[in-house]
């Protein structure tokens, strides 16, 4: 532990008690925390909300990750309010940017023209638009948003959590948040192990599954890789070359020891392509892009120059989450705090030497090395050095549920094997998703796990802890296996998680009852199934082809 880390925990120590009383505690401020916030308040419930960064919006915004979204997005398929965070990203475009007419006309308008998302856009206007959602229930005293804050313990009664103990960093004070109801909506479901909530990390075994892409054995520690995630520009024709990182000459001959193997260095070009597991080349830039070498800086492109009129907009800007600076070396859940400490700056330190990689030795078509004009970009990620507030979160502690999605239930080829052509229906259905289940690389030494889903429905059984009573899922951690976690953990998935639990727990409030009764007694989920629909939460999807 470092004298700043000792600093902060005598501060902690030290500092004065604010006890603060409502009905539902949202811990974590990310999609899920929004959308659970913005829900209950709806609901008539006043509301606490805690972020540990300055922006609202976990993966979409202080992550840096543009939504990664299915095929029918723009028509159906995500909830309501999750729409309507898409049109404000949309409006402020048109509003405050001096876009081309047909860019502002255009009703499907892609900030970024990046292909991996129908709305690549950046992190610093999804926060603004968030933050626009937000703003009355706040001004209200519906909502009691802090930033910069985490939590410390929880203290339960049996069955119960009666309160959070969270540390204000700007206020430099303990807030103990005493509520009727609990959503962890935290990105690594840190709130489970304060509560004594039975939860699950890393892989499950198949004989524990019955999963056809289950581990031979469990492997707790067998987490999905976390990214580092940086914005990153280009001035052709400057020089913009960092220092050299450190550690960037242990990350430059770094071959990943996976299984299927990887086809070499992490810092080099050919990386294992996830569905096939091949290797598979690649090129930074469209121009130089060929039949057989696709390019990077169009995948997650935030910016693209072609939206507006000749000089407007000097350069484009892209979002670094790739293969390449995927971190998977070290575990990050249930560790010792130093070890995830080391782990983090790893993971940072990883990003910094792709960077100074392909600023300085990256191999281009022409039969150069290097791109000295790239760029970090602080402003559009509201850091000091470009990189994300926080690191990309693929994967969770999970809460051990009464109901577990598991592949069986969703994917493609297991579907296909039980005689099925779509996902297993549930009449408990909370809302809906689509995604492949898709797996990054991990620290158990597993390469990509990325196979076909059917579009599903999210079931209320997997938001309902074994024990707990008033403890809810909010973000990466409702039951799912390691597997099914894959086609869970995006925007609109988390989203519609978030929005269930905030809608049931202002339910179980005004109904002076438990989530577990709501699935228990019919009368009650169908009042509570008429809610999410009034709301505009969709139960159920046509019939659609799987991803």
């Amino acid at each position: 532990m470092d004298q700043t880390e000792m600093g902060r925990e005598a501060g902690e120590r030290r500092a004065m008690v604010r006890e603060i009383a409502v009905d539902v505690a949202v811990i974590g401020g990310g999609m899920g925390g929004c959308a659970a916030a913005l829900a209950a308040a709806r609901q008539g419930s006043r509301v606490f909300l805690s972020e540990e960064t300055a922006w609202v919006g976990g993966q979409l915004t202080a992550q840096a990750v543009p939504p990664d979204e299915h095929p029918w997005i723009e028509q159906f398929g995500c909830t309501r309010s999750y729409r309507a965070l898409r049109a404000e990203i949309r409006r402020l475009y048109r509003e405050c940017y001096p876009l081309t007419p047909a860019a502002r006309s255009d009703p499907h308008l892609n900030p970024g023209q990046g292909w991996v998302s129908r709305l690549c856009c950046e992190p610093r206007v999804a926060h603004l638009a968030l933050q626009n959602l937000l703003s009355y229930w706040i001004t209200c005293g519906a909502i009691m948003l802090r930033r910069h804050t985490w939590p410390l313990q929880a203290e339960t009664d049996r069955d119960h959590v009666v309160a959070v103990t969270l540390w204000d960093d700007l206020a430099g004070e303990r807030l103990v948040v005493r509520a009727n109801w609990f959503v962890d909506a935290t990105e690594l479901g840190d709130l489970l192990p304060m509560c004594g909530a039975e939860y699950v990390t890393g892989a499950e075994s198949a004989d524990e599954t019955g999963e056809p892409h289950a581990a031979r054995t469990a492997d707790p520690a067998n987490e999905q890789a976390i990214t580092w995630v940086m914005a990153m520009a280009h001035d052709p024709g400057s020089h913009r070359v960092i220092d050299k990182p450190a550690g960037y000459d242990r990350w430059r001959e770094h071959a990943p020891a996976l299984t299927p193997p990887w086809p070499g260095p992490l810092l080099s070009w050919p990386h294992t392509d996830p569905i096939t597991l091949q290797p598979r080349d690649r090129v930074l830039f469209e121009e130089e892009a060929t039949r057989e070498r696709s390019a990077m800086w169009p995948y997650r492109r935030i910016v693209s120059r072609r939206l507006y009129p000749d000089g407007a907009m000097p350069h484009e800007v892209t979002i670094v989450n790739w293969p390449h600076n995927d971190y998977f070396a070290r575990r990050i859940i249930d560790v010792n705090p130093d070890d995830k400490v080391r782990a983090l700056e790893e993971s940072r330190q990883l990003s910094l030497g792709l960077l100074y990689w392909l600023q300085t030795e990256a191999p281009r078509p022409d039969g150069g090395a290097g791109y000295p004009g790239l760029y970090l970009r602080p402003d559009v990620t509201g850091t000091g050095d470009g990189l994300a507030m926080a690191p990309y979160i693929r994967e969770s502690r999970r809460i051990r549920s009464l109901f577990t999605v598991r592949e069986q239930h969703v994917g493609v080829d297991a579907r296909k094997a039980a005689g099925s052509d779509r996902a297993e229906p549930f009449p408990d259905s909370v809302g809906i998703g689509c995604y492949r289940i898709d797996l990054h690389p991990s620290t158990g030494g597993d390469n990509y796990i990325d196979v076909g889903a059917h579009p599903f429905q999210i079931p209320l059984g997997a938001l309902l802890p074994v024990r707990l009573r008033n403890l809810l899922p909010g973000c990466k951690n409702p039951g799912t296996t390691h597997i099914t976690n894959g086609c869970f953990r995006l925007h609109p998935v988390e989203w519609n998680i978030g929005e269930a639990a905030g809608v049931l727990a202002a339910f179980c409030h005004e109904h002076r009852t438990e989530p577990h009764a709501v699935r228990e007694q019919a009368g009650l989920l169908e009042e509570y199934q008429a809610l999410l629909v009034s709301g505009g939460v969709e139960l159920d999807w046509p019939r659609l082809r799987p991803v």
